[in-house]
């Protein structure tokens, strides 16, 4: 069979498809041609209605699979709508979306099915039986509608990662991807995380997967790792296959979680490549003898998911049990490696107040990453933060609806003050950051961000643009007299320490 995928990556971060490069290879594997279709305005000019159909005549697919994350459903619709205007081919939509919105999706009468969760194997025999002209209704993962009523069937197993065939890049135009990513590509040793955090669909999965197997958390087996041979050899193929690959980027939810492992990877990685990568980490998993074996194994950048400075958002909202001095103790950890650190953050949670935002620039003040980088926070269906925020009359469903990424703006409704200080803060988190801090700039910065924050919304709205412009004039000028600083660099929503981008020649 023919099965062409779909996968709606528009208006944000240009994305590598990890499960669908899996299950075109589990597809292939048994026999089937695929293709890809990725509407990416970062790699290739979107295409319009017109060429998108007639793209879709040529390929003359048997099935047709959607990869769906949450912000992307709108542009999904749209496209699944093209396809049905022309062809009565049956559509499958699969990725995250389908586990926020499984019922959602199936009332829209646009996709025949769903598959959700870790759908290898699920796709798989779904894709045989339908060739075959089987019956398809039992197979696990799968969701559908029959005589108008939306059936939900149970998940399966979770696929043993280390049977799986190796990845297909050849359906993405990888090299592509590589170019406008500036060298830097993406990579998984693991799936799984151990934590529960109220705003991540890991939680939602865990909960699906564990009540649909009558199972506990170890039965499960969620956290689980590729064979470390496998991951240096799809190194070694990437490097031989690619050019101007000068990065990796272990996209594992938590890279540091066993010890073991990170210390047997970085001793076989060195022994096949010196380029820099970069990995996740979490502030409880990171230690003295990690930080020396990524370091010793050129790692470049150390990640830490932080979100939020207070104390109380983090236990109350978050659910992430770690402290700031925890916070501050592993970034100084990681520099006495010279290892550069980033910090993720989110602002506009729910619950969050001015106090707890400026607690967060606090932090970042006083724990000097190298860089860090902010989002407002989204709700997504279906997991304990979207309960949390709509409990609380957050929810502005117009905009969430509307968004495409999270880095310009909020749908969560706060009162007037607290929506105007998280403008100004999204849009120069640095200032901020260099104000709350002992760095020798921080005096006049401490000038601008009170001259920003004495601004009324109408006085803001007119302004913004005015200050975002002076942001790198003002970083040039403190460049040139050689201190250090946070200024907005290689993208609108990253601050990064200045000893490291003019390292970096940025």
């Amino acid at each position: 069979m023919k099965i062409l995928f779909i996968y709606p990556n528009s208006g944000s971060q240009i994305g590598f498809n990890y499960g669908v490069a899996h299950i075109s290879a589990v597809l292939k594997q048994a026999g089937h041609n695929v293709e890809l279709i990725q509407f990416c305005e970062g790699i290739d000019m979107l295409l319009s209605k017109t060429e998108f159909i007639n793209k879709f005549n040529q390929t003359a697919p048997d099935l047709v699979g959607f990869s769906v994350v949450t912000n992307q459903w709108g542009y999904a619709k749209q496209i699944a709508k093209w396809i049905i205007e022309i062809s009565s081919v049956p559509l499958i939509c699969g990725g995250i979306h389908t586990m926020a919105a499984p019922e959602e999706i199936l009332q829209t009468g646009l996709f025949d099915y769903i598959i959700r969760g870790e759908a290898e194997e699920a796709f798989l025999e779904f894709v045989e039986k339908f060739q075959r002209g089987e019956e398809v209704v039992n197979i696990k993962n799968l969701g559908f509608c029959k005589n108008g009523q939306v059936k939900i069937n149970p998940m399966r197993l979770l696929p043993d990662l280390t049977m799986l065939p190796f990845k297909d890049y050849d359906i993405f135009n990888f090299q592509k991807i590589i170019d406008a990513k500036n060298g830097w590509v993406g990579l998984m040793a693991s799936r799984g995380c151990p934590f529960s955090c109220t705003y991540c669909f890991n939680h939602q999965m865990v909960t699906q997967y564990r009540h649909d197997l009558n199972c506990t958390m170890k039965q499960l087996n969620y956290i689980r790792h590729f064979n470390l041979s496998d991951i240096i050899y799809e190194i070694e193929y990437l490097l031989k296959r690619y050019n101007n690959i000068n990065t990796f980027i272990f996209d594992d939810d938590l890279f540091t979680f066993y010890k073991d492992y990170v210390i047997d990877f970085c001793r076989e990685y060195k022994k096949i490549s010196s380029i820099p990568f970069v990995v996740n980490a979490h502030v409880g998993f990171f230690d003295e003898q990690r930080a020396s074996s990524l370091a010793d194994a050129r790692c470049k950048i150390v990640k830490f998911g932080v979100e939020s400075g207070s104390s109380r958002i983090r236990q109350k909202v978050l659910k992430r049990r770690m402290s700031n001095k925890t916070i501050i103790d592993s970034i100084s950890v990681a520099k006495k490696y010279k290892l550069h650190t980033s910090v993720f953050l989110m602002i506009g949670l729910p619950g969050e107040t001015s106090y707890d935002l400026m607690e967060t620039i606090n932090l970042m003040g006083k724990s000097l990453p190298g860089r860090y980088r902010w989002s407002f926070f989204f709700p997504f269906p279906k997991t304990a933060a979207y309960d949390i925020a709509v409990e609380a009359g957050l929810v502005n469903y117009e905009k969430m609806v509307e968004m495409v990424n999270f880095t310009e703006g909020t749908c969560l409704d706060f009162n007037d003050e607290h929506s105007l200080l998280l403008k100004k803060v999204g849009r120069l988190m640095p200032w901020f950051v260099n104000a709350a801090s002992d760095l020798p700039v921080a005096d006049f910065y401490k000038d601008k961000v009170n001259e920003i924050l004495s601004l009324n919304t109408d006085e803001w709205e007119k302004r913004s643009d005015e200050f975002y412009a002076q942001e790198g004039e003002i970083s040039k000028e403190f460049v040139k007299k050689g201190l250090s600083h946070y200024a907005i660099k290689y993208n609108p929503f990253m601050g990064v320490i200045s000893d490291y981008f003019i390292m970096d020649g940025a």
